[in-house]
């Protein structure tokens, strides 16, 4: 069996690091990203890049022909709630249309295995203090509801095709291994809150007013690390059966929105004072993971924590390096 993934979205910040761990583990990679967010800096000289989109079913045809991968590692997409809402029909080309795309080509050329970068969004506003995978799914933006759209597809492709699916409902992503690494998300709160300082503005909190211990948003902040990780454990098991199985990926742990500015001024040095503005369409106020079918099931637990994840954002932002498309 080929030991090589195709990787879409592998330029991207949670895609590059993702690669890295493939290559850690022993197996190779080849990228597919059409570098609208990604950069092909992020991606080692030694690994094959494609600069395609996964919309394009002629081009993920054509190229899985040719690879003739193990699998698939899917993370290409769009990735903010706020902006979903401002424009869905994006949301549904970019996310819902990439992975009908995936599936026709995966069927089309006998590709047998897909890990699917799903969403916590999928589980909309939850009013329970963790969600298992097993809760009620009702999306509020139409990026979760993309997300819960590609899982159902998938999940169909899986029954009429026989493929073997992971899908991965990440919670939030923080965090940077190197500072080629590093996460430049328009809509990400660390990055924002440290472009904030660096410029020399005031970070914005979107609402204060949330039915959580402080009144901002209360998430589930997971190291990019730790979620690469998690990619190579569900490759490792399809590897080894055909299975169709999807899994909370998050530490378990609710830190909100200030946690997470206290974190930034430990990690800085420096004071971060702010400016409480309007809630952000398709906030919900609290999600956090409940993780132990991950930990059961794949064996994969994350190791890194709060402090931990922001430090290392802090120094990839601190080293300044030049990102190249």
């Amino acid at each position: 069996m080929s030991t090589t993934w195709l990787v879409t979205g592998g330029a991207g910040y949670i895609g590059a690091h993702v690669v890295r761990a493939l290559l850690a583990s022993g197996r190779e990679a080849v990228v597919v990203d059409d570098l609208s967010t990604g950069f092909s800096s992020r991606v080692p000289s030694d690994v094959e890049q494609v600069q395609a989109s996964v919309v394009d079913t002629d081009a993920m045809t054509r190229l899985l022909a040719r690879v003739r991968p193990a699998g698939v590692l899917h993370i290409a997409g769009k990735k903010s709630p706020t902006e979903s809402v401002g424009d869905p029909l994006l949301y549904a080309r970019e996310n819902a249309g990439a992975v009908i795309s995936l599936a026709q080509a995966a069927r089309d050329t006998g590709t047998s295995r897909v890990v699917f970068s799903s969403s916590c969004s999928v589980y909309g506003n939850p009013d329970v203090e963790h969600v298992d995978e097993e809760d009620r799914l009702l999306p509020v933006s139409p990026y979760g509801e993309s997300k819960l759209y590609g899982e159902q597809v998938l999940r169909a492709a899986a029954a009429a095709h026989g493929l073997g699916v992971v899908n991965l409902r990440y919670f939030n992503v923080i965090g940077a291994q190197a500072p080629e690494l590093r996460d430049t998300g328009a809509y990400n709160l660390v990055p924002l809150v440290l472009a904030a300082l660096r410029d020399g503005v005031r970070p914005r909190v979107f609402g204060d007013d949330y039915d959580t211990p402080d009144g901002t948003c209360l998430r589930d902040y997971l190291d990019v690390a730790d979620l690469a990780e998690a990619h190579v454990r569900a490759a490792e098991v399809l590897e080894s059966e055909s299975r169709v199985a999807t899994y909370n990926v998050g530490r378990g742990v609710g830190s909100s929105v200030l946690d997470v500015l206290r974190a930034v001024q430990d990690a800085t040095g420096r004071p971060v004072p702010y400016d409480v503005v309007a809630r952000r369409p398709g906030d919900p106020g609290r999600i956090v993971g409940r993780v132990d079918r991950i930990a059961r099931e794949l064996g994969w637990r994350a190791t890194r924590d709060l402090a931990e994840s922001v430090d290392s954002a802090w120094a990839a932002e601190r080293a300044g390096v030049r990102l190249v498309r």
